[in-house]
């Protein structure tokens, strides 16, 4: 066994400040040495040793066991000072490791026993042994001093560690709300541009003996869209958005052109707060995926406008519609909606139509704040 490891079986803390009762060892010495300057007999020299050894082991178990072991070492450590002052002049000093070791507690009331028990033992001492008056005060005030220290320095101490758990506590949900949102947006791009190149890839199969020179054209859309998404992938990932709500428009009448199917689109100019064009490029692209992948319809219409201080983008598709629960998709959307003050409704009765409402006038305030 390496040294290290026997200390550790004896002080088994995990404080980072584990060290410090060490710090107050050395003053252990003029107990040891009381028995040699009284010229004692070797058999009390001895049992002198044994009993201080005994405390030290006392002492640094307070400090390393939770309760109530830990009451128990320290109600053994006040026993042995209160033995051993008629016997040895450092017994006193006993009685300050004893609150040293007691006071670092958060209950202000127990310390406070602690001390009013060891100045009562310390008062019957020099009352009974004659002990010099400068001795019992600067006893008594050194016992008040640690106590209270220790006590004050423990509650530091636990506000400190639950601060920390507070920190550790946000950065986790910090994570874990970016891993949510990298989800939400790899699903929205890469379900979008996927569905995208497929489209094109299957008609670039269908044309190839028809019309190569349009198969051709075909496969290099397929190719500028891979980039594109690879693009849109890392974007994603650093969290920005560079080619905004009119980009992801045309996009979305190319992709359901290719798919075969007709587009109304209406756009009105509404000043947008990059956070709001972020999301409702991505609620468009979301809603155009799910309708060139499940809706089968024929015509589908995108309406962008503004109404007083509310900004409306619907899309509406005349295909077969669903009333099911909500996939991944469009639950990422509604968060993403829902986290900057908008809305979302969905209506099934005659195909599929979302209704994305944004409050203006709100988040532009909270932007110029």
């Amino acid at each position: 066994m390496t040294l290290r490891a026997f200390w550790w079986k004896i002080y088994p803390n995990e404080d980072r400040h584990w060290w410090m009762p060490l710090i107050w060892l050395p003053f252990m010495v003029w107990f040891f040495v009381d028995p040699i300057w009284k010229h004692a007999g070797p058999l009390l020299w001895i049992g002198n040793t044994l009993c201080g050894l005994f405390f030290i082991w006392l002492y640094l178990y307070s400090f390393s066991r939770p309760e109530p072991r830990k009451l128990f070492a320290i109600a053994a450590m006040i026993l042995m000072a209160a033995i051993a002052i008629p016997f040895n002049s450092g017994g006193a000093g006993l009685l300050v490791y004893a609150i040293a070791a007691g006071g670092f507690s958060t209950s202000l009331r127990r310390v406070l026993r602690l001390i009013a028990l060891e100045v009562a033992i310390l008062g019957f001492y020099a009352y009974r042994e004659h002990l010099p008056i400068g001795f019992w005060l600067s006893m008594l005030l050194l016992i008040m001093l640690v106590g209270l220290g220790n006590h004050f320095s423990a509650v530091s101490h636990c506000t400190s560690a639950k601060l920390q758990l507070a920190q550790d506590e946000i950065e986790h949900l910090a994570k874990v709300a970016e891993r949510e949102r990298i989800a939400r947006d790899l699903h929205d791009l890469l379900g979008h541009t996927l569905s995208l190149i497929t489209l094109k890839a299957e008609l670039a199969r269908k044309l190839v003996d028809r019309d190569p020179q349009r198969a051709k054209q075909e496969m290099q859309d397929v190719e500028h869209t891979s980039r594109a998404a690879l693009a849109d992938v890392r974007e994603a990932i650093s969290g920005y958005r560079g080619q905004g709500l009119a980009a992801e428009l045309l996009r979305a009448r190319q992709t359901l052109e290719t798919a075969g199917i007709t587009v109304d689109c209406e756009a009105s100019e509404v000043p947008l707060s990059p956070a709001q064009e972020t999301v409702l490029a991505l609620a468009l692209r979301e809603a155009v995926t799910n309708v060139v992948r499940h809706a089968q319809a024929q015509t589908c219409s995108v309406r962008l406008g503004r109404d007083d201080q509310l900004c409306t983008l619907e899309i509406a598709d005349n295909g077969c519609g669903a009333d099911g629960p909500e996939g991944n998709g469009l639950r990422g959307m509604r968060e993403r909606l829902e986290a900057i003050g908008g809305s979302l409704q969905r209506q099934t009765a005659a195909g599929t139509r979302l209704v994305i409402h944004l409050p203006l006038a709100p988040m532009a305030s909270v932007l110029r704040n």
